[in-house]
């Protein structure tokens, strides 16, 4: 599986096109991404981790009165997000070498963390904490259990890792953040598992 792992990015990059294509604008993580919003300030600063393309996810944050700064391995994704939406600010660049220099007030990584192998998931933790601000909210999705699973995109495999749920939230209390919510396999928002923290101390 670790071939399958490594192997994400190029899957991207390869197919960036036909992810645009087929990755539907129909926002049923709306719900999660209003309880995200709720835990903001007004006009607050948002970190999309993996932002893909910036549809539907960053285009919902945005016409919030979110600034957004979007990171993602994939180039041609990042060319489509800055002509979208030129005045946000987009980033290529690889999440596990996260060092923007700055904090933000809300940090969201939907269907992107959980594309890491559980180690490069454990080092995000610290990545978290040191470009979240005073109050920030921390909004990701993982699998339901600890394991790994390869799904498939454009017939090729594509990884996904997951840690334990009780390693979850023993990351998060490590680096100052509280759960504020978590469902598993939640059947409001397509079976994704949901976590909701906000850093504490």
């Amino acid at each position: 599986m670790t071939d399958s792992a490594d192997a994400v990015v190029s899957l991207y990059l390869r197919h960036a096109a036909a992810y645009d294509q087929q990755r539907g604008r129909k926002l049923m993580e709306a719900h999660w991404l209003d309880r995200f919003l709720s835990r903001l300030p007004a006009t607050p600063s948002v970190l999309d981790i993996g932002c893909g393309m910036g549809e539907p996810i960053a285009r919902h944050l945005i016409e919030r009165g979110c600034a957004v700064t979007g990171i993602d391995s994939a180039a041609p994704l990042i060319a489509l997000c800055r002509k979208r939406f030129p005045q946000q600010d987009w980033q290529v660049g690889d999440m596990r070498e996260l060092a923007l220099g700055r904090r933000f007030d809300g940090l969201i990584a939907w269907d992107s963390f959980f594309h890491l192998k559980p180690d490069d998931q454990r080092r995000m933790f610290p990545l978290f904490r040191a470009h979240a601000a005073d109050g920030a909210a921390l909004l990701f999705t993982s699998g339901p259990g600890h394991g790994e699973a390869i799904g498939s995109f454009e017939g090729e495999p594509l990884y996904h890792g997951s840690l334990d749920p009780s390693e979850y939230r023993a990351l998060l209390n490590a680096t100052g953040f509280a759960v504020v919510e978590h469902i598993v396999e939640d059947p409001n928002c397509g079976g994704h598992t949901v976590w909701l923290a906000q850093r504490t101390t």
